[in-house]
């Protein structure tokens, strides 16, 4: 029997894009509901698992995509993982360099010329921050694609064990609970990267050197269920969607226990991307995922989700986009009462505050953001436009 499509996918991998430019982009990061903001340390929001969730995601598109060449390695193969690998990680130093050129460019110094406030905004490469979200997917993207086309696939289990295992030791027994610069995390990407090269959050930056190292198994952990999704025929006499539902909601109900028991020795920590946090949010996304295929896939229940399929198809893209206009417009400015403000400014402050409070006028500037992205998005899906990078 072959295995058809699944649609929940798109869909899952869809949300978590929405997810990331509702909470990236609030009216004030002041005035922020609970549930949307990150945990400061220790703990789990529902903020927390939209990246972890994408990374799940990509795991399991790293498996279908591989499998059209049946996983064997060739040099043409191995070409395109490394330059796609390389693109999308040039294109998180871009995002951030044209975040800090806008921000100078919008904000000049005063007594200096046109051409010297010019090369202060375009060097800023003393300040380049070098890990990222976008410089995260593309490593882990990389290591995982090289990973299952060089050993059989029937270790995987055993290297994802070795990595969340040595990684949890390293976190125990070098201080790597710490929210402070004592941390190994810190220690090493500040002598690898320098402070000036990295996020500042007393002295932790959550895309950092180490940390990428229980993120890789985070993704590998998406393509082995991947592999058992699609690399098993289904059974004659019961639906392959159903037997996918059955299979995510068992995982996930034994990987979200795992996790959570394994919290009182080793707490879930986005910014550390502790183990106990890969055990759970991998565990989570199953089980969203497989009661997504109950829904839309057993159930057909398909008109809801249309939203979220337009970002399930080009989500790298529209994240970058929602970079890219995320910066514009915190940068571009037009004329209000009291002078000059930048559009973001306007649409929080002067539309929405003008008859909401600070914090309901934060997040309905977030959904319109949200929207503004899925129009440009509709566009694509329309004509069926799929921009892969």
């Amino acid at each position: 029997m072959k295995n058809e499509r699944i649609l929940s996918i798109d869909i899952l991998r869809g949300i978590t894009i929405a997810g990331m430019l509702l909470v990236n982009n609030p009216g004030s990061w002041g005035h922020i509901y609970a549930p949307l903001r990150h945990a400061e340390w220790n703990g789990l929001t529902p903020t927390d698992l939209v990246f972890p969730f994408f990374m799940f995601i990509m795991g399991i598109s790293t498996y279908l995509s591989l499998s059209k060449s049946g996983f064997n390695s060739s040099p043409a193969l191995v070409r395109k993982i490394v330059r796609r690998t390389l693109v999308i990680f040039v294109i998180g130093l871009a995002i951030g360099w044209f975040s800090r050129f806008c921000r100078y460019w919008a904000s000049p110094t005063e007594g200096i010329g046109f051409f010297q406030q010019l090369w202060e905004s375009v060097w800023t490469f003393d300040r380049q921050r070098i890990p990222g979200v976008m410089q995260r997917l593309a490593v882990c993207y990389g290591c995982v694609s090289l990973l299952v086309l060089t050993i059989r696939h029937r270790y995987i289990p055993h290297l994802i064990v070795a990595l969340l295992l040595g990684y949890g030791l390293l976190l125990l027994g070098c201080n790597g609970f710490a929210y402070d610069e004592g941390n190994i995390l810190s220690i090493v990407d500040r002598a690898l990267f320098t402070p000036a090269h990295l996020y500042r959050d007393n002295g932790i930056d959550p895309e950092g050197l180490l940390s990428t190292l229980p993120s890789i198994a985070h993704v590998l952990l998406g393509f082995w269920v991947g592999s058992h999704l699609f690399g098993s025929p289904a059974d004659e006499g019961e639906s392959y969607k159903l037997r996918s539902m059955r299979m995510l909601l068992l995982w996930g109900a034994l990987l979200t226990l795992s996790g959570f028991l394994l919290s009182y020795g080793c707490p879930l920590n986005k910014k550390v991307w502790s183990p106990t946090f890969v055990l759970t949010t991998c565990g989570l996304a199953c089980s969203v995922l497989g009661i997504l295929i109950w829904i839309i896939d057993i159930h057909g229940q398909r008109r809801w989700c249309r939203f979220f399929e337009v970002f399930g198809i080009n989500p790298l893209f529209l994240y970058v986009l929602g970079g890219v206009l995320s910066i514009l417009m915190g940068t571009v400015r037009i004329p209000s009462g009291d002078g000059w403000v930048n559009i973001h400014t306007w649409i929080y402050r002067d539309l929405f505050g003008s008859f909401l409070d600070e914090t309901t006028a934060s997040l309905c500037y977030a959904l319109l953001f949200v929207v503004l992205n899925w129009c440009i998005g509709l566009q694509l899906y329309k004509r069926k436009i799929y921009i892969k990078i």
